[in-house]
């Protein structure tokens, strides 16, 4: 399977946090194929705002998602 990975951004109401505040306002940059291209994507997204302390931007492992957790499988 795929290592698949999104990265988006958008404002949060606190930078510690990933509270976003318009989630229709989310800036989805992109899914990538592996973590290297992903974490490339994410660091042009976040310095493109990286004057904006309440812009953030975040990188998802999707394929987690994707992939069965075992004990859940087993009832544990």
């Amino acid at each position: 399977m795929s290592k698949l990975h999104l990265v988006f951004g958008g404002r949060v109401s606190d930078p510690m946090t990933l509270d976003f505040t318009d989630l229709s306002a989310i800036d989805m940059v992109g899914v990538f194929p592996d973590y290297a291209r992903a974490e490339k994507a994410w660091r042009a997204a976040a310095q493109r705002t990286v004057d904006d302390a309440e812009m953030k931007y975040v990188v998802v492992h999707l394929h987690r998602l994707l992939e069965p957790d075992p004990a859940l499988n087993r009832g544990e």
